[in-house]
């Protein structure tokens, strides 16, 4: 559970320093971008499974 605190203060960071510099987010955007990531996030823990 303390990972999960952590990547989100890093990640609120990494937000606040791209707001300032007035940068877009290294992110995809919209809900397909959202969807490719879990979808690549569950395919890793499949091979984890599988191999």
């Amino acid at each position: 559970m303390f990972e999960l605190f952590v990547c989100l203060a890093v990640g609120l960071v990494i937000g606040g320093i791209f707001g300032l510099l007035r940068l877009p987010l290294p992110v995809p955007h919209g809900l397909g971008g959202v969807l490719g990531l879990i979808g690549m996030f569950i395919g890793s823990q499949i091979v984890k499974i599988l191999v």
